[in-house]
């Protein structure tokens, strides 16, 4: 069985996120195929075209991860019904320069995590409307929203609800099969 590289997009930068917390279990919840790695998006500058020629490191960097990943794995948060901005910042800074898009192609999968009712929907879809764009082929089944998320980790940070771990290995080998039919040979 081929092993494949999982690139984890976290869209929340607090030290404490539910969502950091969330990947941080899916590392260990995760098919044995899948070898997933949290990719640091907040050092990343905001995108600026007249800065192209001479990209900072830290986008150049992010790129070769995202290249170098057989998929990615998006766990984000809402802000007023939408992606945060580092989030949508990441995926502009990887879709460029214009015709060397990183993300081309990558299976991904998409997690949203919230404190509130309605899980994060709006982000959940706001985001997928981007990856169309970019050409992420994304995961439509299971949807994972992740609603009162406050009561679902330990002190520890580990998932204490034993419906939500169950549902994130499912989702997960969901993904396994979704990468294994749509990863690049």
């Amino acid at each position: 069985m081929k092993n494949y590289k999982v690139a984890v997009v976290v869209g929340s930068l607090r030290k404490e996120s539910y969502n950091l917390k969330l990947a941080k279990n899916l590392i260990d919840l995760a098919p044995k195929s899948l070898s997933l790695e949290i990719i640091n998006i907040g050092e990343l500058p905001f995108y600026n075209e007249d800065v192209e020629a001479t990209p900072p490191q830290s986008w150049t960097i992010f790129r070769e991860q995202i290249i170098k990943a057989d998929a990615v794995l998006f766990v984000t948060p809402e802000y007023n019904r939408s992606v945060p901005a580092v989030l949508k910042n990441a995926i502009d800074v990887g879709s460029r320069p214009y015709g060397k898009n990183a993300w081309d192609g990558k299976p991904g999968a998409v997690i949203s995590v919230s404190i509130g009712g309605i899980s994060g929907f709006g982000a959940n879809h706001h985001l997928r409307q981007s990856l169309v764009f970019v050409n992420v082929p994304t995961l439509a089944q299971p949807e994972a929203y992740l609603g009162g998320a406050a009561n679902l980790f330990d002190e520890q940070g580990k998932l204490n609800n034993e419906s939500t771990k169950g549902f994130m290995q499912k989702f997960m080998v969901a993904f396994e099969k979704w990468i294994q039919t749509n990863a690049k040979s």
